[in-house]
């Protein structure tokens, strides 16, 4: 009986808009703060988030103002609703996924490639990104589709195991990986710190990879899942008549950490043989990324992917972990490896790597 093969990322893009709101979603939210020590606490907050960009598929006005300013997208009584939400989606998702497909270059052949994973949890359109993805490459009808939908920040990961799975099950296989997230598109009336906060971290972006049995790249290893007990509120995504309601607790650092800390769960998510050298964690916010850091006890150089992905574009829900590995490819960071997301349920999902 024959061995399965090596399933490898051999390519990996990114793209994101061009439009940077960072600072003028910061000069709306601070003002909507009515009292003033917590409207300081935000603002101080805000500065040591660690975030200096955050990208939009929402264009500026005609006069340059940003999604908030009169004219924006979000200028009408109430802000959007979920429907003209989704029609940005629509246009904007497939479009922004393509610049990602686009900048793999000659690594792409579009006639070998016989699966497509797609990842994206910040909206909905049938036929799916997927199948749109597909038609303006000109792909072969028979071509398989698998589509991640609404599994949050986690759900980069999830395609990645998803795509090895497809390659160690057919040897020939070629699996063309894509992530898009439109988070803001989803911008809500907040009035209290923990929401806006929330929001502060969410970005726009899409990466696509390459996954092949082919020789060159990250050897893609096993996966591993763990949910946190009594945590599901801890993180949610609701679908609301005003766009998608992100509800995201401070206590999800300290139950990360708390979690990470304990040698049962670690030897569930790294195996036996401890922490890896490399570690590509999603970058979901400085706090989250420095309760990795202390939970394991790593070198404080370990995550410098993970917090230049965060500061050059926030947190891009399933894309941002795609980031930080393709940061990791274009460096030539050699060793082994885990990538590690986190999200809804509270849950961690991971898959092991070897560079």
């Amino acid at each position: 009986m024959n061995a399965p093969p090596t399933p490898r990322l051999n390519a990996l893009a990114t793209a994101v808009p061009g439009h940077d709101i960072h600072r003028a979603f910061i000069d709306w939210a601070t003002p909507r703060i009515a009292d003033e020590r917590t409207r300081a606490i935000f603002t101080r907050m805000a500065a040591r988030s660690g975030i200096e960009h955050r990208w939009s598929v929402l264009p500026p006005t005609p006069d340059g103002g940003s999604p908030v300013a009169p004219g924006g997208f979000y200028d009408v009584p109430g802000l959007p609703p979920t429907s003209a939400r989704m029609t940005a989606y629509a246009h904007h998702a497939p479009a922004l996924a393509m610049e990602a497909i686009a900048a793999l270059g000659n690594a792409l052949d579009p006639a070998r490639v016989t699966h497509i994973v797609a990842a994206s949890c910040t909206g909905f359109v049938a036929p799916g990104i997927d199948q749109i993805i597909a038609r303006q490459l000109g792909l072969a009808p028979t071509v398989e589709r698998v589509l991640i939908g609404f599994m949050g920040c986690y759900a980069g990961v999830t395609a990645l195991r998803t795509a090895r799975h497809i390659v160690r099950s057919e040897p020939g296989a070629v699996v063309l990986l894509v992530s898009v997230e439109l988070s803001t598109l989803h911008l809500s009336l907040a009035d209290a710190p923990e929401p806006l906060l929330a929001m502060l971290q969410f970005s726009d972006g899409a990466a696509a990879g390459i996954v092949s049995a082919a020789p060159h790249g990250l050897e893609l290893g096993e996966g591993r899942s763990l949910a946190l007990g009594d945590s599901e509120d801890l993180i949610r995504w609701d679908i609301g008549d005003k766009g998608f309601e992100m509800t995201l607790s401070g206590e999800v650092p300290g139950r990360l950490r708390e979690a990470l800390a304990d040698s049962n769960v670690q030897r569930e998510l790294f195996g036996g043989d401890g922490t890896p050298p490399l570690l590509a964690v999603h970058a979901g916010g400085r706090s989250v990324l420095d309760a990795v850091e202390h939970a394991l006890g790593a070198d404080p150089h370990a995550l410098a992917d993970s917090r230049s992905v965060l500061a050059r574009f926030g947190n891009m829900s399933s894309a941002t972990i795609l980031f930080v590995l393709a940061d990791m490819m274009a460096r030539g960071a050699r060793g082994d490896g885990i990538a590690i997301a986190f999200g809804p349920g509270l849950a961690a999902e991971a898959i092991r790597f070897g560079a």
